[in-house]
């Protein structure tokens, strides 16, 4: 790597090689070392990496340097993500670029902008079906316009965080092509078998994530001559990373977009990556090894570049997508089960589940955080949960599978939203639904419902900000934003209800962000949100490697969480007044009021405490 680089540039690169290479040749030589080419291929690979380094520009080696020695910089307080689709956030990049007063207004530090890349023509899975890695998708903008995007919002203290999608591409990328037009080097960048021998012996311990729209997990193709993985639908081919080749195209894929600006990449379904029979092919050992290499390869080449993992596993599998001191993998990791799991907090009035989550969550390794958030534009999969829903001796299944009824707005329940396919037959459907509608916004018929609704809503946003985490808003929550139906109408997306929680963002509702008469829901839900991320940024307390400590003497529908030794936050999910026994004075951080002895929380009210009382 060093002989490629410029002089000016080897007495930085130098260091991270001494600490990062040896870890990357031995996980590059257990998941690579019996290829008979793998000194010639390791050795073109590090050359590479130096070519990439060399590449990169100036303003972005500077701010790894500065990253590089500060490498908590993003545990902070301050942070704060939002998530968007590009189309629907700002119409195209540009658009995006114009709302970026509105994301410092909000106090935004880190946008996720779901995929931007040239999708797939056709089908493709909300452009999770990759056809060029290296080209803007053309309906959004151009690579100029990807470059000027990353420039401004750099500019504005917010990092750009891209989706990179590591298990598969899509049957044109140009692979996939190449691979249908016979190249034998192509074809081997996928899994392909003869007849059905081996993907029937697979399919025996395989789940399937789409059974109902894509059963099983192998797709036949005409040009190939055979069966090609496809673990999400038939036109996402996965990669086999068993092939060294794939390793290195990818690593160097994600280098050139890192280069281009972006700072932070998510994951996209990194549990699938490597596959073994007998198993569910899901979080096997090299699927970690993978990760752990190209953490190392960004630690080296971009250290200011953070990687997130999107494994929406249990608790118990998370920690290990953050590595160990051994060998470092993710920056962040997706804490699923604690959003699941305030999600049945409200359909119980009961924080049992919750607790069980808290008690589950490990300690964070240096430098790392998870990721906190209400909704996404995903699906609400209950599966993570299924140890915490047993913890008490309750049949997991039959109690996940009541709030999965529950948010589908079965009788009794104030949500609005719409069961999904499930990755297990024999657990509960997962769900889908905005924030708002699944509160019961939706369905308010009265003042106090419409009351009721936004205080659930405020209080699920409030446990993402104050857990301690990366919290990330999902785009319109901010404004109460309610289900668009309107996929119902597109044959494309018809078949698919994650599409409820994707509208266009609402202008008009934008409008009325600080008009509290005109349009009470929306300026009550701002307003309250701006106020608990600014009284978050206060507090250091809240910050993602600050201590947590979950409170026993909580009544059951009241989750009650220690911050450091100064700071309580309180929780009340449940439809009536609850009593928590609070001693001595504290100042409530939200509204500057004095608290002092038991306090009382109206229905789905919470408080952030701090001890002592200000004059």
């Amino acid at each position: 790597m060093l002989a490629v680089l410029p002089e000016e540039l080897r007495p930085q690169a130098v260091q991270r090689l001494a600490a990062c290479e040896p870890v990357l040749r031995r996980l590059l030589a257990g998941l690579y070392g019996r290829h008979a080419d793998f000194d010639a291929w390791l050795a073109e690979l590090m050359a590479s990496l130096g070519a990439l380094y060399a590449a990169r520009p100036a303003g972005l080696r500077a701010l790894d340097e500065q990253r590089a020695a500060q490498p908590d910089w993003f545990l902070s307080q301050r942070m704060l993500g939002y998530c968007a689709y590009v189309q629907n956030f700002g119409g195209d990049l540009n658009g995006v670029a114009e709302r970026i007063p509105y994301l410092q207004e909000l106090g935004v530090t880190y946008l996720h902008l779901l995929p931007f890349l040239r999708a797939r023509a056709g089908e493709n899975d909300g452009g999770f079906a990759v056809s060029s890695f290296d080209d803007v998708e053309p309906a959004l903008g151009t690579n100029a316009d990807l470059d000027a995007l990353t420039t401004r919002l750099r500019a504005a203290g917010i990092s750009l965080c891209s989706d990179f999608i590591l298990n598969h591409v899509a049957d044109d990328h140009a692979w996939a092509l190449a691979a249908k037009a016979g190249d034998a080097a192509a074809r081997a960048k996928f899994l392909v078998y003869p007849d059905r021998e081996m993907p029937d012996r697979y399919e025996r311990t395989l789940g399937q994530v789409f059974p109902q729209v894509a059963p099983g997990n192998f797709v036949p193709v005409d040009a190939l001559g055979g069966w090609v993985w496809s673990t999400f639908y038939p036109y996402q081919w996965d990669l086999n990373y068993a092939n060294p080749a794939v390793f290195s195209a990818m690593a160097a894929t994600l280098l050139r977009l890192a280069n281009r600006g972006i700072e932070v990449f998510r994951l996209d379904s990194t549990a699938f990556l490597w596959k073994r029979e007998g198993t569910n092919s899901m979080n096997q050992p090299e699927a970690h090894q993978i990760l752990q290499a190209l953490r190392a390869i960004v630690d080296i080449v971009a250290p200011g570049v953070l990687l997130k993992a999107e494994a929406i596993v249990p608790t118990r599998e998370l920690p290990a997508y953050l590595g160990s001191a051994d060998a470092r993998e993710c920056h962040i990791a997706y804490h699923s089960s604690l959003m699941a799991a305030g999600w049945v907090a409200l359909s119980e009035q009961n924080t049992g589940v919750m607790r069980e989550v808290i008690r589950n969550t490990p300690a964070l390794p240096p430098a790392a955080t998870w990721l906190s958030y209400v909704r996404c534009h995903d699906d609400i999969g209950w599966n993570v949960l299924r140890a915490e829903a047993a913890a008490d001796g309750s049949d997991a299944n039959a109690r996940l599978a009541r709030a999965s009824r529950f948010f589908a707005g079965a009788e009794g329940s104030y949500a609005s939203g719409a069961v999904f396919q499930s990755t297990d037959p024999n657990a509960a459907h997962g769900s889908n639904g905005s924030a708002a509608s699944l509160v019961g916004l939706e369905r308010a018929g009265s003042d106090e419902e419409r009351e009721l609704a936004m205080r659930r809503l405020l209080l699920l946003h409030g446990v993402a900000l104050s857990f301690g985490a990366l919290p990330v808003l999902y785009m319109g929550d901010e404004l109460a934003m309610e289900n668009d139906y309107s996929y119902l109408d597109r044959p494309q997306h018809a078949m698919d209800s994650r599409w409820l929680q994707r509208p266009l963002f609402d202008d008009a509702r934008w409008q009325q962000r600080y008009d509290i008469d005109a349009g009470a829901n929306v300026g009550r839900m701002y307003q309250s949100l701006i106020r608990l991320v600014r009284a978050r940024r206060q507090h250091d307390a809240l910050a993602a490697n600050a201590p947590r400590t979950l409170l026993a003497d909580a009544p059951d529908s009241v989750l009650a969480v220690a911050r450091g030794e100064r700071l309580i936050t309180l929780f009340n999910f449940s439809g009536a007044p609850q009593t928590y026994p609070l001693q001595g004075r504290w100042t409530d951080c939200l509204d500057g009021g004095i608290v002092d002895g038991a306090l009382t929380l109206a229905p789905y009210a919470m408080h952030w405490l701090e001890r002592g009382a200000t004059a």
